[in-house]
């Protein structure tokens, strides 16, 4: 159970206790006031209303705490549409960070399928990416931003093994699309500059089967076939086993040879405009209804302490003669019952009108200016992708005396600083130095979410390094060494000497993570690592 307000539940004794003097004083004045009139109105007045106080006192002990807004519980709905069953397969390997198209291989791949996805809204999507094999990053969801967020983190460092596995990616999202009984037509779309080192037969055997199971397989090429070397992190260029620099060049021919098997298409490496072909091809696909199951958690339940409250001054009344405390007690019940309504945003949400929800959810948040409404607002607006307008309301919330309501402003705010971060055609360092601000601060107040954790380190790690010091390191060893702190220890260092720190920390650190990858994949690894 969590509450709205949790500083109003310090108030509720001293509440219940004023009205409890408050009621007692009341019938004291009325007994001493009977019995001046006469003896007789003295004794029955005495008699009268013994409970009544205690009725009163349970009541506004109980209104109270419905007062700090009571949530627990969760509910789930059915919600319909009509769908095709989409698999979107995304190149991670290390042969995409050629910058033989800007700003590299991943970085375009990355770009096209975020466009496609504004016109695949409505539709079941999940998420594959590969290198030496196949991986699912989201199942089938109607969540089309679930989507974004995972293409936004898309990294070659994130592959337990190199190499370039089309075959096995495809049979994996073949896999994915076989499993559902829901939704129309299957399609996969795969973003890959078509290297692969399975050999021709397997290709062939993986576009036969996704051919067999009746799902259209669509391939968009990027790169050049001039080809472009491989950067490495430390800014050298990738080499093969004999030392030598890797140049990696799009294969369409491999990528012709699983799409005639499967009978699907290779989106022309010249088109204007590839996203506009992949979806004419998705055109063709038709939809079927499919039913999603959301679960909305934390549910408002002040109308049950309100109701009960109302219940309790329903039952003072019969011992009274006048009711017109119970009407005052039950009109601010019913008033702030209604206010613990759902917001009318929840329910656009669950028929997917984004736009129309963070709409309601901000006019809500003007009107009553609470922590929660505007933590509504602004996770509204980040999921129909308005990062700005979030990023104002989250803010707001970030503020919330309520540690957990603040711990989820301060994640979805860290989130929408990287997201916008991420679109810009290179990174912006204030942006991602915002987003670990915040999901540090996130951290603070719930160390154990992994969520949290994965955002902080990628904001971290995609910060571009401070330009190293003239002066050459001192320390001893291969890896990295932070600067001496100024004036031989004396005094504070600079902010700009801090961010060195930082940065030899942070390089440091991703060596050390790329060494252990290596020495994980080394026994497993086979052919190229690209």
């Amino acid at each position: 159970m969590t509450f709205d307000h949790p500083l109003l539940l310090a108030t509720v004794p001293v509440i219940a206790l004023v009205i409890l003097a408050l009621a007692l004083f009341a019938r004291s004045t009325r007994r001493r006031a009977a019995a001046a009139w006469s003896v007789t109105l003295g004794e029955q007045a005495k008699a009268l209303g013994k409970r009544s106080p205690w009725f009163l006192t349970g009541a506004a002990f109980i209104a109270a705490l419905g007062l700090a807004g009571p949530r627990w519980g969760s509910q789930s709905h059915d919600l319909e549409s009509r769908a095709r069953n989409i698999a979107i397969v995304m190149d991670v390997s290390r042969s995409m960070l050629a910058r033989d198209v800007a700003p590299n291989r991943l970085g375009r791949a990355t770009s096209l399928a975020r466009r496609l996805l504004d016109d695949l809204q409505g539709d079941r999507l999940a998420l594959i990416g590969f290198a030496g094999r196949g991986f699912l990053l989201s199942p089938l969801t109607l969540d089309a931003t679930a989507i974004e967020v995972q293409l936004d983190a898309l990294d070659p460092e994130m592959a337990s093994q190199g190499g370039s596995g089309l075959a096995n990616a495809l049979e994996m999202a073949r896999s994915v699309l076989a499993a559902t009984t829901e939704g129309g037509d299957r399609a996969i779309v795969v973003f890959t500059d078509g290297e692969s080192f399975e050999g021709d037969a397997t290709l062939r055997s993986a576009g036969a089967a996704l051919a067999r199971s009746r799902i259209t397989l669509i391939a968009v090429p990027v790169g050049d076939v001039l080809g472009a070397r491989i950067p490495d992190p430390d800014g050298s260029w990738h080499k093969d086993s004999t030392g030598r620099d890797v140049v990696t060049v799009r294969r369409d021919d491999l990528l012709h040879i699983v799409a005639d098997a499967a009978h699907g298409v290779v989106v022309s490496p010249a088109a204007p405009d590839p996203v506009s072909d992949v979806r004419h091809a998705l055109d063709r696909l038709n939809r079927a209804a499919v039913t999603d199951h959301p679960v909305a958690s934390l549910l408002p339940r002040a109308w049950i302490f309100a109701l009960i409250a109302v219940l309790v001054l329903m039952a003072q009344t019969l011992t009274r003669r006048t009711a017109a405390l119970v009407g005052l007690l039950l009109a601010v019940g019913l008033t702030h019952a209604s206010a613990q309504r759902p917001a009318r945003g929840f329910g656009l949400l669950a028929r997917g009108d984004t736009a129309q929800a963070r709409a309601a959810f901000l006019q809500d948040a003007r009107r009553s200016g609470s922590d929660t409404a505007w933590f509504n607002a602004g996770t509204a607006a980040l999921m129909s992708g308005d990062v700005a307008a979030a990023v104002d309301g989250l803010q707001r919330a970030s503020t919330s005396l309520d540690p957990e309501l603040r711990r989820r402003a301060l994640y979805n705010l860290g989130t929408a600083y990287l997201l916008q971060a991420r679109r810009t055609p290179v990174p912006n360092d204030t942006l991602l130095t915002a987003a670990a601000t915040q999901l540090k601060e996130a951290l603070t107040l719930g160390p154990n979410d992994a969520n949290a954790k994965y955002n902080y380190e990628l904001a971290r790690g995609l910060r571009r390094p401070s330009p190293k010091p003239s002066s050459g390191s001192t320390g001893r060893g291969n890896g990295p060494q932070p600067p001496p702190p100024p004036g031989g220890g004396r005094g504070a260092m600079t902010p700009a000497e801090a961010e060195q720190v930082l940065s030899a920390m942070e390089r440091a650190e991703s060596a050390t993570r790329r060494a252990q990858n290596q020495r994980q994949n080394r026994g497993e690894q086979r052919g190229p690592d690209w």
